[in-house]
């Protein structure tokens, strides 16, 4: 293969020369360039890219771990974040995990050896102590509360989210209230969890895990949820589904079932996706393209401890 000096030489150039031409730098007369770029053309030369990288110290290519890559939530972040990739020319690679450690490992070990210049983590399964083998590695973005741990985060207050919906599912007169969720593990769920039993203690409502379906990620899956609700003697009158995708598939699950909305059930979902806009579904606007968009651009934050919080917003629609 063609080499720099190759170029130089066909040129009639020094290599600085040929250097400066490559990497469009100044101080090169018109005539120079020419011979240069006549000398690539002809030889076929194509930049030595590793060389480039270990110059630069950079590999413009950013890891983004996430469990699932066809689900809506995800996609979103997916698209904030490459929106940003692709104004500072970053491109990505995608580790689709399914909340497997060792594919969340991968990540890591490609941060360890420079292949890539930092990892985004938009659903984390790996272990904090875990994540701390690799944060002097490179930068780490959690798109989780990360305040008190040695990496940045974009998040969501799901406490506080969780709560909001609550409280105005009660004021509306709600007192047995459940909720649908995607996995009962993980940091988002655990507050979420919380949330729910210190509600469920002011208002002096007994806990009833039955009332708690999780695995729920789809449209699908909202189906499964009517069926189960259908079995009880005494069904919740309202739910929390942190997912519009799996709220419209109960609402029309209910429509069938000739179980009225809301008035035999209320629902709020989550994320305010464009199907909750067209179901006219109650959710909580979570804004995950900006979310996304942040998460890149904390990778480039100096401070690397940086932690902010997005506030969401309930929107009242026809479900409760």
């Amino acid at each position: 293969m063609t080499n720099i000096r190759d170029i130089a030489k066909m040129a009639g150039v020094s290599v600085t020369t040929v250097s400066r031409v490559i990497n469009n730098q100044p101080y090169v007369t018109q005539e120079k360039k020419e011979a240069v770029l006549n000398a690539i053309k002809i030889s076929n030369y194509q930049k030595n890219i590793n060389a480039v990288h270990l110059r630069t110290g950079k590999t413009f290519l950013m890891g983004v771990v996430l469990p699932f890559s066809n689900h809506p939530y995800f996609s979103l972040l997916i698209k904030g974040i490459s929106d940003e990739a692709l104004k500072h020319n970053y491109k990505l690679i995608l580790f689709q995990t399914n909340y497997q450690e060792s594919k969340e490992i991968e990540a890591f070990n490609m941060l360890k050896h420079k292949l890539i210049d930092a990892v985004i983590i938009c659903s984390r399964s790996c272990d904090w102590s875990i994540i701390a083998d690799y944060i002097n590695y490179g930068p780490i973005v959690l798109c989780e509360d990360g305040r008190g741990k040695k990496v940045a985060s974009t998040f969501v207050d799901h406490y506080k989210s969780f709560s909001t919906a609550l409280e105005y599912l009660y004021e509306k007169g709600h007192t047995r209230v459940g909720y649908c969720i995607g996995r009962r593990s993980g940091t988002n769920s655990e507050r979420r969890e919380l949330a729910y039993k210190d509600f469920l203690k002011k208002i002096n409502e007994p806990f009833r895990s039955h009332y708690i379906f999780d695995d729920c990620l789809n449209f699908e899956d909202g189906e499964q949820v009517v069926k189960s609700i259908k079995h009880m003697n005494k069904p919740p009158s309202a739910l929390l589904v942190t997912s519009d995708q799996v709220a419209a598939g109960i609402v029309t699950c209910c429509q069938n079932e000739n179980i009225s909305i809301p008035d035999e059930l209320s629902l709020i979902g989550f994320d305010n996706e464009p199907i909750a806009k067209f179901m006219n579904i109650t959710t909580i606007d979570i804004p995950l393209v900006e979310i996304g968009r942040k998460l890149f651009l904390q990778t480039f934050d100096d401070k690397k401890t940086l932690h902010e919080e997005i506030m969401v917003q309930l929107i009242e629609r026809k479900t409760v």
